[in-house]
């Protein structure tokens, strides 16, 4: 579970603060621009099924180098008492940032934004003529293939006069155990837009794949537009979602309808049936459940 990232007497140390192990598996989602509140409530649900009582103790601040933390719990707004807990291990987790220091770019006019990166408009060209930029240092999620994908589109753009990267079909990958995989629109940001949509779910238990390697927690789920059956975001926590999302992804990127992924043959048996059955339970017509 999440014990191979987080175990449960291990804590999570950023900045002068600890948190317990599921707090800070939900903070670092976020920390890391994956903003997806119902996973983190999935996550918090699932370990408490298992039985992990995570025992979340926020504003620990470190005492001495022999992984020992003092931690002050309160009441309110106010201090109630002041514990010691030993621990087996610390994880130091500071961020990242934009590596745009010493690269010359005042020399050719470029500011950088509040955050340390590099302005582009919307075909990475910066505000010095003939210079672009991708990545890492410019707006947008840290993730390698984000960068690929703006690599090519930004050279297609120079060389062509076209280039285009499809942000809705980025996907994120959170590599837990459980992992967390994630593409397009969440529920929250579907609601927030006004967008009519309709969901469907569908849990591994069932999944004979999923039985078969030990690993039945967790389940996929796909959200569609409410009139068109277009998906609009496909979010999975379960067993090899890292490699689960990739069908979901070359599906919105080409507009698939949820139909399109309930009536698309999928082998049996593999964790992709839940793909299947998740678009079926789109309509109510999840099978084996």
């Amino acid at each position: 579970m999440l014990r191979d990232l987080f175990p449960r007497t291990h804590d999570h140390y950023e900045g002068s603060r600890f948190a317990g192990d599921l707090e800070a598996f939900a903070e670092w989602l976020r920390a890391v621009g994956y903003s997806r509140p119902s996973a983190h409530q999935h996550v918090y649900r699932l370990d408490q099924a298992l039985g992990h009582g995570n025992g979340i103790q926020p504003g620990g601040t470190f005492c001495e180098a022999d992984l020992h933390a003092a931690f002050t719990s309160r009441r309110g707004s106010r201090p109630d008492r002041s514990t010691q807990r030993a621990f087996t291990r610390f994880l130091v987790a500071v961020g990242r940032l934009p590596n745009t220091e010493n690269l010359g770019l005042e020399s050719v006019g470029i500011a950088l934004d509040e955050r340390g990166r590099i302005p582009v408009d919307d075909h990475f060209r910066t505000s010095a003529a003939g210079i672009y930029a991708v990545g890492d240092v410019i707006r947008g999620p840290m993730l390698a293939h984000k960068a690929e994908e703006e690599a090519m589109a930004c050279v297609e753009q120079i060389v062509t006069g076209y280039g285009h990267v499809n942000y809705d079909a980025i996907p994120g990958v959170v590599y837990t155990n459980p992992e967390v995989a994630s593409v397009g629109k969440t529920e929250e940001e579907l609601a927030q837009a006004g967008i009519p949509y309709k969901k469907g779910s569908f849990p591994f238990m069932p999944n004979g794949r999923a039985k078969a390697l030990g690993h039945t927690q967790g389940k996929v789920k796909i959200l569609a537009h409410a009139e068109t059956d277009r998906i609009l975001g496909v979010h999975i926590i379960g067993p090899r979602a890292g490699d689960l999302i990739a069908e979901a992804v070359v599906a919105i990127e080409f507009a698939a309808s949820a139909e399109d992924l309930a009536r698309s043959s999928h082998a049996h048996p593999t964790l992709a049936e839940v793909m299947k059955e998740a678009a079926l339970a789109v309509e109510g017509r999840a099978i084996h459940i």
